[in-house]
Formats: C-alpha cells, sequence, structure tokens
C-alpha cells in the first residue's frame, strides 16, 4: 500500500468506515482523473494528492460515520460538481443507487467518464438546474435521500434540495464548522419546504484540522408546489 492509499484506509477506518482494495484503487483512479480532467476545466482548487485525499474523498464519505446508508438506497447529489461527495460516498457503498446532478454539461461529462472508467452500477448523470430538477416529476419528491456539500447557504440550498427528497427521506447537507447562523437564518424556510431540521453532528477529519457539520433534515411534508421557484429566484430572494 502506498502512503497515499493507507491514508486514505486508516482515515476511513478511524471514521469507522471499511474499504476492499478494490476501493482504494477505484479512489486512486478518480483521483488522477480529477486531477488530469482539472488541467483542461476547472473542477477543484485543490490538486496535491494528500489533500485530494483528505479535504475530498476522506470528507466526503465521512458523512457515513453519522448517517445510515442502506443497501439500494436511492440518493441524489444535488450541484455534484466534481462528484462531491456523491462519487467518494458511491465508491464506498457500492449498492446504492445514486444521481449526479450538476447544471454544467462539461462536469456531467467528466462524471459519466468517471463513472465508466472506474466501473460503478447504478449511478445516473443528470444536466440540469436543481430549480429545473425539483420541478421535474421524473425527479421531484423520489429520493430517499439528497446529499449535498453546496455552498450555498442553509435557505437557499434547501430549496434546491427538499423538493428531490420523498416524504420520509432526509436531506443531509455538508458545511462548515459553524452552522448556528445558517440553521437559525434556514429554519422558515425548511419548515415551508416540508422539512424539519432532527439534529447537527460535528465531523472531525482524522489527521487533519478539518471540521465539518453534517446538517441533518427529515422531509415530514409534501413541499409546496411552487417550490422551488424559477433561477436567479432562489438566491436572490431566500425564504424567510
Amino acid at each position: 500500500m502506498t502512503d497515499i492509499e493507507k491514508l486514505l484506509y486508516e482515515s476511513l477506518k478511524t471514521l469507522g468506515i471499511e474499504i476492499n482494495e478494490n476501493q482504494i484503487k477505484q479512489f486512486i483512479l478518480y483521483k488522477d482523473l480529477l486531477l488530469e480532467w482539472n488541467e483542461k476545466m476547472n473542477l477543484t482548487a485543490i490538486t496535491e494528492d494528500r489533500d485530494v485525499i483528505q479535504k475530498h474523498f476522506v470528507d466526503c464519505v465521512s458523512i457515513a460515520s453519522k448517517i445510515d446508508i442502506p443497501e439500494n438506497i436511492n440518493v441524489i447529489d444535488v450541484g455534484t460538481g466534481a462528484g462531491f461527495p456523491g462519487i467518494p460516498v458511491k465508491i464506498a457503498f457500492p449498492k446504492m443507487n445514486i444521481t449526479l446532478l450538476d447544471s454544467l454539461n462539461k462536469r456531467i461529462n467528466f462524471l459519466e467518464e468517471v463513472v465508466k472508467d472506474l466501473g460503478l452500477e447504478n449511478v445516473n448523470c443528470v444536466h440540469s438546474r436543481a430549480e429545473d430538477g425539483g420541478q421535474n416529476l421524473e425527479y421531484r419528491e423520489k429520493y430517499d435521500m439528497c446529499i449535498s456539500r453546496a455552498v450555498a447557504n442553509l435557505a437557499v440550498l434547501s430549496e434546491y434540495c427538499l423538493p428531490f427528497v420523498k416524504v420520509g427521506g432526509s436531506f443531509v447537507s455538508l458545511k462548515g464548522p459553524d452552522v448556528e447562523e445558517e440553521l437559525k437564518e434556514g429554519k422558515k424556510a425548511i419548515e415551508k419546504l416540508g422539512g424539519e431540521i432532527v439534529k447537527t453532528e460535528k465531523i472531525a477529519i482524522p489527521d487533519s484540522d478539518i471540521i465539518h457539520s453534517l446538517v441533518i433534515i427529515k422531509k415530514v411534508r409534501q413541499t409546496p408546489k411552487q417550490y422551488p421557484r424559477k433561477a436567479g429566484k432562489v438566491t436572490k430572494n431566500p425564504i424567510k
């Protein structure tokens, strides 16, 4: 095992997540593809091997240290970008079904290449804005779980994500260490969209000073038909 492979394996093991040799190979190939494509298009500002492992891969999979990911669960990653957190979680939990949704076609091309080269099954790469996807009956309220590591504040992110989640499912958002203010500001929006904040968990990434918050929101009612609103309105005029 190389130092990078060992870092990946040991960090995930510390979080209570075991991966095998084949999964380690998939992660390393993903890293190589990410850095190769990154030279042609902007996918990540993080380019050191060790940083990719910790700040992308371990960071994304760390959500599984706080929530259950059952086999055959139906998950959507909204605003996935270069595949975060969806692809690392899928590699670690290969029996899940996942939809990767992003508004930029170039990124979807990259994700399709990753899925093919890694031999991942039951992955659907969808080119769509979240506002459009959330109103599309093919995707609306069809998922057990929505995961997102997007940078929007929680009120905005909830309008993007909660419409995809079926009643009884959950929206799991990876945020920075300080989320108290966002939770306060986003509480009304989350309730309007049919969600209820269940809890916030702090996660420390092993061998680093990275601490994240995991916000877990349960979908308790259907999202009113008018949400998500059209592109631009969500960010310009967040629900209050």
